[in-house]
């Protein structure tokens, strides 16, 4: 509330740091008609941009605007640190904006563009200003008929037998970035078919606009390959294709030692064959062959190419055992009489830190409940020099509720620890080498235990798992899990405990319990880091538990107890399908800002063995990976009874449908709201 006060209080001098003569930069807009327009990309083209908004107010200027102009001390260094300085109206960038907007326009096909600007002066304030952007668009330049032509008729059959990927179309607009796009098209193709040498240098346009309407007659030209003499005249001739002769591993490579003793650095390495490819190491490789082997699609004896350079780059960097990754090309001799070349492959692999230990200490404070907690975590990246990642992870925590449970200090602790275990492959009776290179597979396995301790019943939970995930595409991941055992003990229960259970459907949740869970999981994620663009998340869940034991029993002819369920290790089993998915769309404004649109929909439903769901696969609302407002399991639907709700959290059900929309942006520093 006080900073929102601070900030209405000063929004009306955010012009306090502007100069005499000069104005404040309150907006932009750009007005045009049609759809063809696309705003957000003509945005990126405006020079001159005004101070950011955080849900309308400008926040950091009205930060930046509390400082005092004769203070030099640290809190006003402090305050223009976080806030952001006033931007001054400049004509000489709005100018720029038009220049290059008109360029942006005439790259789409616009060629009679018209871009003109005015500068609105603020009537309230006279040292703000706003800008208008007025862009006529008029006809654009369209395609009328694309031609090929090759001045290396050697290329001819495989380009025109690949045009039905062709990103040029009759009837499109004469747009400069698709015409760019096909030539990398193009080198892309003709490098992945052993052409080494070429790229989109060799491919240029002539383009006929003096037709009528408009229309534009494209011409594709694909140059010869040359050959630059001594003399320094060149000879052209057809391109090349080149063949992989030596594939070599370094799987130690260390670059400085490299630099530095370049004389003697090889000769100092050994060399093993293994399947046609060559491991180099250092005394003992660092690493089993095999795992390099299996994640390297460069082959001795293949085409160059250049989606087998990149899946391997993905393939040896995704070992993570590896902090540089670099793969090198080198022509061995003189192209042949056929035209045809050799190629050396040298993959050096800079091995990074192993292991490594963190230790994380927090402190709480949940609504009066004062806690501290703690992280221990050992990592190993390679651990039986496989690319094995192994995490050990030791937790506590312990807290004091204000309730009048105990006049005790700590009276909830917590203690547990988690093992995971994973590895670069397969483990499967049949072999799965194809499979190993084209998706990327790991193997997982995970065991965990959890004591925990209440005033109302002290309750521990034993786990072990067993899966395996690939990624299916750029945006796809799979994660199956075969076995995931759950065991749930619960020594100890207060009388006040049981009491307030009886008869609710959540008291088969809190007695002991055994869960046999198969489940499989589908992520679909487009985002790239690289770009601040709209992307989404989507998660689907699904999993089963105690069907397989269920029949079994059932074949077997075992008798039901006397509550009539099977038990197995003398606790009962769990049955229930459970399935969930969770949808987010990120519009992202920029790199401060981005809206953030999340729906969560999903139901369990337990029969035959259990009446109800586990307690720790039931929903809940709140904390951080739901509605933040909320601490976990304290948000839910209906009313309820604070006093008796805060005695015993029970905001959990077998059926949750939740929905929330987040406007997030940047604050200062690492703060982000």
């Amino acid at each position: 509330m006080l900073v929102v006060i601070l900030l209405v209080s000063y929004s009306c001098r955010t012009t306090k740091y502007v100069p005499e003569n000069k104005y404040l930069l309150e907006k932009y807009e750009l007005k045009g008609e049609g759809k063809k327009i696309n705003r957000e990309e003509l945005s990126s083209y405006v020079k001159q941009k005004p101070n950011k908004k955080i849900i309308g107010l400008k926040f950091h200027l009205a930060v930046y605007s509390l400082s005092k102009k004769d203070k030099d001390n640290w809190w006003n260094r402090m305050l223009r640190t976080i806030g952001e300085e006033p931007v001054i109206y400049d004509e000489f960038q709005t100018g720029k904006t038009v220049d290059q907007l008109e360029l942006y326009l005439r790259s789409k096909g616009y060629y009679n563009a018209v871009v003109t600007d005015s500068v609105i002066y603020d009537r309230k304030n006279d040292k703000k200003v706003s800008v208008k952007y007025y862009i006529e668009k008029n006809d654009p330049y369209i395609l009328r008929k694309i031609r090929y032509s090759f001045e290396d008729t050697t290329l001819r059959s495989l380009v025109l037998s690949d045009t039905a990927n062709s990103m040029l179309h009759a009837g499109e607009h004469f747009d400069v970035d698709i015409l760019s796009h096909e030539r990398e098209r193009i080198e892309v193709l003709l490098k992945n078919h052993g052409y080494y040498y070429f790229s989109k240098e060799f491919i240029y346009y002539e383009a006929d606009t003096s037709l009528t309407d408009h229309k534009v007659d494209l011409t594709l030209i694909v140059k010869k390959y040359r050959i630059y003499n001594e003399n320094g005249t060149y000879v052209e001739m057809p391109h090349p294709q080149f063949r992989i002769r030596h594939v070599y591993i370094n799987t130690n490579y260390n670059p400085r030692e490299a630099l530095a003793n370049n004389t003697n650095y090889l000769t100092e390495l050994d060399t093993i064959s293994l399947d046609s490819t060559y491991i180099v190491y250092q005394e003992k490789p660092n690493v089993h062959p095999n795992v390099v082997i299996e994640s390297n699609y460069i082959l001795p004896g293949d085409l160059y190419n250049l989606n087998n350079y990149q899946r391997s780059y993905r393939n040896l960097s995704s070992l993570k055992i590896f902090r540089l990754v670099t793969i090198d090309y080198s022509q061995v001799g003189d192209i042949g009489p056929d035209n045809m070349g050799e190629l050396d492959c040298n993959i050096m692999l800079t091995p990074q830190t192993l292991q490594s230990y963190t230790v994380e200490l927090e402190g709480t404070n949940s609504s009066g409940n004062i806690g501290a907690a703690g992280n221990i975590i050992y990592q190993h990246r390679n651990l039986f020099k496989g690319a094995e990642n192994f995490d050990l992870r030791l937790k506590g925590a312990l807290e004091t509720l204000k309730e009048n449970y105990s006049s005790n200090l700590g009276n909830m602790i917590e203690f547990g620890a988690e093992l995971r275990y994973s590895i670069p492959k397969f483990l499967l009776p049949f072999k799965t080498d194809q499979f190993i290179k084209k998706y990327n597979p790991r193997t997982s396995f995970s065991m965990a235990y959890n004591y925990q301790q209440r005033p109302e019943y002290t309750r521990t939970l034993a786990n072990a798992s067993f899966g395996y995930n690939w990624r299916g595409n750029r945006y796809l991941t799979h994660i199956i899990n075969p076995i995931e055992l759950n065991l749930v003990k619960i020594p100890y229960k207060s009388p006040e405990f049981v009491d307030w259970l009886e008869g609710k459907y959540i008291y088969y949740s809190y007695q002991p319990h055994l869960v046999t869970v198969t489940s499989y999981s589908l992520i679909f994620n487009n985002q790239n880091i690289q770009k601040n663009r709209d992307f989404m998340y989507f998660r689907m869940n699904v999993e089963q538990a105690g069907n397989l034991l269920y029949s079994l029993y059932k074949t077997a002819g075992i008798q039901e107890n006397n509550q009539g369920s099977f038990t197995l290790f003398n606790n009962e089993f769990s049955q229930y399908v459970r399935g969930d998915i969770d949808f987010r769309y990120y519009n992202v404004f920029d790199e401060n800002t981005s809206l953030v649109y999340r729906i969560f929909a999903g139901a369990g439903l337990p029969y035959k063995n259990s009446t109800a769901l586990p307690f720790e696969k039931k929903y809940f609302a709140g904390g951080a990976n739901g509605i933040r407002a909320w601490q976990v399991r304290n948000l839910g639907p209906g009313s309820y009874n604070e006093k008796q709700q805060t005695l015993y959290p029970n905001q959990t059900a077998d059926i949750k449908l939740e929905g929330n929309i987040e406007y997030r942006f940047k604050l200062f520093w690492l703060i982000d709201g």
